[in-house]
């Protein structure tokens, strides 16, 4: 042959015979195997072409090593590069002949669902045990890349947490050729973000951040094309990718691996492992990286599911879990809600405290309220969204001043309608107890469904459960009726709401469970401390500190645990607490205006303005005359109802409140108007809103009331 000409083709075998390379076709689809002379000779067979089934070579080859080349021809042909692997040529007693290396470019054909594969075969001779140079894992790499791969999946399996999956990737040890920096690329619509990074200042990922996957850098190329890309040299980098190259030049590395991490078929984003040494990225290291940047993947994935999970439960647990409202003068409240062991940590036990209308007072301010504790059936996301749902409608009945047994009545249907719509299959009902508390008097008025009674811890510390009337839980029949039971909480006397999870947790029953909830409020020292005191509780039933743990707590809490305490000090508390010289006399008048006694109104301003002989702004009383007449007026001409006049001046002299409220059985609500400057009437809101302090209107379980507030200068 002269100079520059081409090897004819036919005279390929023969130089590949003269190296001792023997050249191989592999066609899955027909099973079928073909060698040439020199590789006939180096399976140990006649040295002459031959054609084989998968099966008779399989049977002259290692089975590990067999197994190892089909999952490095499925690696190759992913990622659209050439396969290697050492194979050992067995014989029939099971004695290592010889070692051979084999590089081959595989395809693969949709249409056949096939590979086909064709390559070339060398004997080499086996490496020195012991040794381990730098690049290519040689040695006993097989040992040490399965070990590796153990402890990587195991330590990324137990990662709850992206900074966890993170951390545990910069601390993996690859064998033979761990990187010096990693980092991990995520995808937000068309651009690519910095999820973390190790091994590198943290202002050096400010460059990577927001960067287009369209940009000419490798990590952008593995999100586009869902391919591997290895980068052997400085040089290839800049020749490859010249325009991301200044970025990756200052940390100074020498090769580069760029890998898709790809769950349930979707592209999250890409994991780049950074060299400070020549890689040559042999089958066998490209065969770790893509099982790191896979079990990588399904970590971050995993841990993305956890941290939305746990900020969802948290979103519920901001929108869902029981709250108390404003401090209440004359009355100290506390509550605690402890739920289930699931990792919703949301349940159907809740608690509630509802400033209702038509009270006295502001609420905060020694108005009345109610205090509602319920426990919706199940413990699962369905028990959970009724509970909210039946929360807001117990709360918009109380705003509508129903009385407590109405207020059942009317939740026990909305909660029946629920279960209508959803089917028999999903029925749910609810209990519930509800309490109408006036702070002033101490009066309580209670409506039962289906709950525990109350306890009540006396004054001197006696612990007795209150038997109260009650009727059916709430949906299971739309017209049940709730009997209501009043008694009076006495100064220094507290009283107990709870679930059944209180009682029941620990194994207990709700007979042995009372009893141990009974001896706890009964050797309490905290008569007064009503946090101390539920802290106490709950450490009883849970363990000591439990109220302080916000994480998943121990298995032996079967049930949502939910209560809370209402306690009146005594005259004696209040004095210690510095409350006693707060209290000032309050003083009060009412007046009744029927529709046929239009004079009273007349009566009515009279009497208010002998109730403020001595306020200090002459101006505030007329104002508070004129508005009075005002509601009384509107009252008599635009209802059929009588008129209930309610007045009322509280505070030390100086700074008092004057709240004055008017209150009918009529349904209709009053709106403002803007009438002409002749016209006779249209004005009383006007006035209301333009001279008051604070105004309102309240429904109320049979009609409404308007109020309206002055303060003394």
């Amino acid at each position: 042959m002269r100079h520059h000409d081409p090897l004819p083709a036919e005279k390929v075998p023969e130089v590949l015979s003269i190296l001792s390379i023997g050249l191989w076709q592999w066609d899955t689809a027909n099973d079928r195997i073909t060698a040439d002379a020199e590789a006939a000779r180096q399976f140990d067979l006649p040295a002459e072409p031959v054609e084989l089934r998968g099966a008779e070579l399989r049977a002259r080859i290692h089975p590990e090593d067999w197994n190892e080349m089909l999952g490095v021809v499925q690696l190759a042909v992913s990622e659209n590069t050439l396969a290697e692997a050492r194979i050992r040529v067995m014989d029939g007693g099971g004695r290592v002949l010889r070692t051979l290396r084999s590089r081959c470019r595989p395809s693969y054909n949709a249409q056949r669902d096939s590979y086909e594969v064709v390559g070339v075969i060398q004997e080499v001779s086996d490496p020195v045990p012991g040794a381990t140079p730098q690049g290519p894992v040689i040695g006993d790499w097989r040992r040490n890349r399965e070990a590796f791969l153990l402890d990587a999946g195991r330590a990324l399996a137990e990662a709850e947490s992206t900074h966890e999956v993170l951390r545990v990737a910069a601390g993996l040890s690859m064998p033979g050729f761990s990187p010096d920096g990693l980092a991990v690329f995520g995808v937000e619509g068309s651009r690519l973000t910095v999820v973390g990074h190790h091994g590198q200042p943290q202002q050096d990922a400010f460059p990577f951040t927001q960067m287009s996957v369209e940009t000419d850098y490798p990590a952008a190329e593995v999100i586009r094309t869902g391919r591997a890309v290895y980068i052997r040299s400085p040089e290839e980098y800049r020749t490859r990718y010249p325009a991301g190259w200044p970025l990756a030049a200052r940390f100074e590395r020498r090769s580069w691996a760029f890998l898709p991490l790809v769950a349930g078929g979707r592209t999250l984003g890409a994991w780049m492992a950074g060299f400070a040494h020549p890689v040559k990225f042999t089958p066998d290291e490209r065969s770790v990286l893509t099982t790191v940047a896979r079990m990588l993947a399904q970590a971050l994935a995993r841990a993305g599911t956890v941290e939305t999970e746990r900020e969802l439960t948290q979103g519920l647990q901001a929108s869902m879990m029981p709250r108390l409202g404003p401090k209440v003068p004359g009355m100290e409240i506390s509550g605690r809600y402890v739920p289930t062991g699931g990792g919703l940590q949301v349940g159907g036990d809740w608690f509630d405290m509802i400033p209702l209308p038509g009270s006295t007072a502001a609420p905060g301010t020694g108005g009345r309220f109610a205090l509602v504790i319920g426990d919706v059936q199940g413990h699962d996301v369905q028990a959970a969204g009724l509970m909210g749902q039946l929360r807001i409608a117990l709360r918009a009945y109380a705003a509508e001043g129903h009385p407590p047994d109405a207020v059942l009545s009317r939740a026990s249907r909305f909660l029946q309608g629920i279960n209508d719509s959803e089917g028999a299959d999903d029925t749910r009902f609810a209990t519930c107890l509800y309490v109408e508390v006036d702070p002033g008097s101490g009066a309580l008025t209670i409506a039962r469904a289906g709950h525990l009674d109350p306890g009540i811890r006396l004054a001197d510390g006696t612990v007795l459960l209150r038997p109260t009337a009650g009727g059916l839980p709430l949906g299971i029949w739309p017209d049940a009726d709730y009997p209501i039971t009043e008694f009076v909480l006495d100064r220094g006397e507290t009283l107990l709401l709870c679930t059944d999870g209180l009682a029941e947790t620990g194994g207990h029953d709700l007979f042995t469970g009372w009893e141990r909830v009974r001896d706890v409020l009964e050797g309490s020292s905290d008569a007064g401390d009503m946090e101390e005191l539920a802290d106490t509780l709950v450490s009883a039933v849970l363990g000591p500190a439990s109220h302080l743990y916000t994480g998943p707590l121990p298995d032996r809490r079967e049930d949502d645990i939910a209560f809370v305490l209402l306690h009146r000090p005594s005259e004696s508390e209040e004095s210690r607490a510095g409350q006693g010289a707060a209290r000032w006399p309050v003083r009060r008048m009412a007046a009744t205006v029927a529709q046929d006694e239009p004079d009273r109104i007349g009566d009515a301003r009279e009497e208010l303005r002998q109730l403020l002989h001595d306020w200090r702004d002459l101006d505030q009383i007329d104002s508070a005359v004129l508005l009075t007449s005002e509601m009384l007026a509107n009252v008599l001409m635009h209802t059929d109802a009588d008129a209930t006049l309610l007045a009322r001046v509280s505070g030390p002299e100086g700074s008092r409140r004057l709240r004055v409220e008017v209150t009918d059985s009529s349904d209709a609500l009053p709106h403002r108007r803007d009438p002409g400057e002749l016209a006779s009437s249209g004005r009383g809101l006007f006035l209301i809103e333009q001279l008051a302090s604070a105004w309102g209107v309240d429904p109320r379980g049979a009609g409404k009331t308007i109020w309206f507030e002055l303060s003394e200068p």
